[in-house]
């Protein structure tokens, strides 16, 4: 049976400013999906909205969990304000993170949680494709 690890990981803007708006949204997406895929892990689903992004993640059996941030949060400022998306403000992200470990019970109601952040906070909601539906395999 192969080993599953199911995860909850957000973070914020810098001072929890609305820094994201749709055009950063709309960069961020495939880049948080393509940055993950390259550490061999999988997105579930995300939520992106005003000042803070949730991943539900599936990560691989051994995982370096401060490199695969480092590479989300960093590169993603760098490159959305190196290449305009960010227009008037700085995309800025807020020292450290939340990860938290789901398990496969729970899998649902927070996939559904990180679906749904539009919802609970405002736009902005990314154009993204998971691969499936849902999300869940």
């Amino acid at each position: 049976m192969p080993v599953r690890i199911y995860a909850h990981l957000s973070w914020t803007c810098w001072a929890r400013l609305p820094l994201i708006d749709q055009p950063v949204a709309d960069f961020l997406a495939p880049f948080l999906l393509a940055e993950v895929k390259r550490h061999d892990a999988r997105v579930i689903e995300i939520g992106i909205v005003p000042n803070h992004v949730h991943l539900l993640l599936e990560l691989p059996a051994a995982f370096d969990v401060p490199r695969l941030v480092q590479g989300l949060k960093g590169a993603s400022a760098r490159l959305a304000n190196r290449d305009g998306h960010a227009r008037n403000q700085s995309l800025r992200w807020d020292t450290g993170y939340d990860l938290r470990s789901v398990g496969l019970e729970q899998l649902p109601q927070v996939a559904n949680y990180v679906r749904h952040q539009e919802l609970k906070h405002g736009a902005p909601k990314p154009r993204i494709d998971t691969g499936s539906p849902s999300g869940l395999v």
